[in-house]
């Protein structure tokens, strides 16, 4: 049996469009197998099948007219993936598989049969005509077997190579540039990683310019395959900025010479960076030696510099949400610690929560006049955004009380007031998804004795861990009285304790972050274990007394710690005797 020509070219062109879809969207191998049928024999009502109703390698469906032709089966060899097709297919974003287009498959009045696993194409021989050109069988083999290798259909005139990557590799290259992009939080870096991923696959040369402040662009960043010409390039391209209200598609651009070494011209696009409805740039790609690009390559440059204005947009809204964060949690905290005259203070403040400068612990030391001091140290239950806001009430409400004269006695009952009526507030608001924010804090006031050296102070331990006094000859006690939370009770009673802090004496305030740090089941402060870790700092000045304790919290469990860590050191040093007038 014999075939024309044109009956062979269009087998193998078919074949070729069906393996590299199944190959290229589903991403599995193929077997093609080839034969001819003659008017008589399978197809018909008695052809054999296969295993479960499929039919088997050297039959053809029941379905297929029995008469000349050619009928070509492609199989998808994967053992578990289900290759089919068709809308529902492409609506499970699986691309199209062992599926040819319709109208193709109809233009060639091809017979097509599909099944879960295998798809078969029958050509008719008798629409050649008669009187067509013999042409042995064999020569089908021959001409078919390219497909089984997938090799590329010959080059066509003028075409642009980077196009033919383009669709065969198009998909997954967008695929690799949405993961590169994503995440990024830095728009250099986006800027960046666009330049690397379109030079030199898409176009030999890029720039990407990016929307300042100001609405004015800045030239972020120049790529270029030859990077002896980036510098050049570079210079060129900030002469020249991109205008104003680009389209959304792709707009030519005129060709810089420095572009290219050989002077044989390019062709040059420009994107718009749009994201949200905003512009955020501009990027300009450029082929040297292609008069024009081809559609293929800049609808998927178009592609994209859309993912490249998205990666853009949300790096810069997570920078505006980090500097407003960093600003906001800069109030929470005082920019200093006070110097007290005959007092060394230390601190040592670790938030717990990832990029946060403020947890949920905080402190302060403000003086009040009249060679007064205050100081605290607290903890607010969490380290939310909303655990940092009471935080920040609490320090300033403190000052506010304290400086309208108000004592350790007082400032607490305020404090724990004012946090009960919020608490009531919030609850009227949101209902049950309100929860109350309760306050661990230790207040107290400092006077220095600038004759004898020393100090007199009161404080106060409202469910704060207890303060440490450590003496000269090494013996540890408590320096407060344990006391309720802030914000539980709305009549509390809150008393002050006052002790003498004699010179070389050492005072150390920690929150719960270091008594509670786990070993296991074993906390730090089980036994006593703060008490022995100050009991080994006779001797130490404030700051060693606050960077040992800091180190032995550390060092307590290999595990990272998992609370705010704050510590609070205050010395009485001897008073120092004035010089005598000779």
């Amino acid at each position: 049996m014999t075939l024309d020509e044109q009956s062979i070219d269009d087998a193998v062109l078919l074949v070729s469009e069906l393996v590299t879809n199944a190959v290229l969207h589903a991403g599995t191998r193929v077997e093609v197998v080839c034969r001819l049928q003659p008017g008589e024999g399978p197809g018909g009502e008695d052809a054999p099948m296969g295993p479960e109703g499929t039919p088997g390698q050297d039959e053809v469906p029941r379905d297929i007219p029995n008469r000349p032709g050619i009928v070509v089966e492609v199989a998808d060899l994967h053992p578990a993936s289900t290759v089919y097709g068709g809308p529902e297919t492409q609506r499970r974003g699986r691309g199209r598989g062992l599926q040819l287009i319709g109208a193709l498959a109809e233009s060639w009045g091809v017979t097509y049969h599909r099944t879960r696993k295998a798809v078969w194409f029958r050509l008719d021989a008798e629409r050649a005509g008669p009187g067509f050109d013999a042409v042995p069988t064999t020569a089908l083999g021959r001409e078919l077997r390219f497909a089984e290798t997938l090799a590329p259909a010959p080059p066509r005139e003028q075409r642009d190579p980077t196009a033919d990557w383009v669709d065969r590799g198009g998909p997954s290259f967008l695929a690799e540039a949405s993961e590169l992009l994503t995440g990024q939080l830095d728009e250099n870096m986006v800027a960046a990683l666009a330049g690397q991923l379109l030079v030199p696959r898409l176009a030999d040369w890029c720039a990407v310019w990016l929307t300042a402040e100001s609405g004015q662009l800045h030239l972020a960043r120049v790529w270029h395959s030859d990077e002896h010409r980036i510098g050049a390039l570079r210079m060129s391209l900030e002469r020249y900025p991109p205008p104003t209200g680009l389209g959304s598609a792709g707009t030519s651009w005129p060709w810089p010479g420095i572009a290219d070494s050989q002077g044989t011209g390019g062709s040059a696009v420009c994107f718009p960076l749009i994201a949200h409805g905003r512009s955020h740039g501009a990027l300009l790609l450029g082929r040297a030696g292609v008069p024009r690009m081809a559609e293929g390559v800049v609808r998927l440059s178009e592609d994209v510099a859309r993912r490249v204005a998205q990666a853009v947009a949300t790096a810069r809204l997570y920078t505006r949400q980090a500097t407003i964060s960093r600003a906001l949690q800069r109030r929470q905290l005082p920019m200093s610690l006070a110097h007290i005259p005959g007092v060394d203070t230390a601190i040592v403040y670790e938030p717990h929560g990832e990029g946060q400068t403020v947890g949920g612990d905080f402190y302060d030391l403000f003086p009040m006049g009249d060679r007064r001091w205050c100081f605290l140290l607290g903890d607010v239950q969490g380290s939310d955004p909303e655990a940092m806001s009471v935080t920040g009430l609490a320090r300033h409400l403190v000052r506010l009380l304290a400086r309208e004269g108000h004592g350790v006695e007082s400032v607490l009952n305020r404090l724990n007031q004012a946090l009960v009526e919020e608490d009531a507030e919030a609850a009227e608001i949101d209902g049950e998804q309100s929860r109350p924010r309760f306050l661990s804090l230790l207040y107290g006031e400092l006077e220095p004795d600038p004759a004898g050296g020393g100090a007199h102070c009161t404080l106060a331990s409202a469910g704060h861990p207890l303060p440490l006094r450590l003496t000269t000859d090494g013996a540890v006690a408590p320096a407060a009285s344990p006391q309720m939370l802030l914000g539980i009770d709305e009549n509390p009673d809150f008393h002050a304790d006052s002790l003498e802090l004699e010179p070389g004496e050492t005072l150390l305030c920690v929150t719960d972050g270091v008594t509670e740090r786990r070993n296991g089941i074993r906390q730090l402060d089980d036994d006593d274990g703060l008490s022995d870790i100050l009991r080994s700092c006779v001797g130490l000045g404030a700051k060693a007394v606050a960077e040992r304790v800091r180190r032995a919290t550390h060092n307590f469990s290999a595990e990272p710690i998992d609370d705010d860590l704050a510590v609070l050191v205050l010395e009485a040093v001897p008073a120092v005797e004035p010089p005598r007038v000779p």
